[in-house]
């Protein structure tokens, strides 16, 4: 009987050894398959995705135009707001000066 178990085990294993090995030969050839298909897909989407940058370098370029114009604005707003303030508080000192000097 252990005569027996000595060389049916063995053979066993061996068996169930080759069918696993066999096994993940297959599976390691589907996921390269896979994998292919995937990086073709990668490939598509980066070429549709490259085709926008025209289109997002345009709105960039529009978006970057018209902050420097509302940056233009709010500036000639703010100095010409400070010029009437300050010339205001000339006036004051100058009304102050003279209530002053009565």
């Amino acid at each position: 009987m252990d005569a027996m178990l000595n060389i049916f085990l063995p053979l066993l294993l061996y068996i169930f050894g080759i069918i696993l090995l066999i096994a993940l030969i297959v599976l390691v050839i589907q996921l390269i398959q896979i994998l292919k298909k995937v990086d073709r897909v990668v490939d598509n989407v980066d070429e549709k995705i490259n085709s926008f940058n025209s289109f997002f370098s345009l709105i960039d370029k529009t978006t970057d135009s018209i902050s420097l114009l509302s940056d233009s604005i709010v500036s000639m707003i703010s100095g010409f707001i400070y010029k009437f303030v300050k010339k205001n508080k000339r006036k004051k000192n100058i009304e102050e000066e003279e209530y002053i000097n009565e």
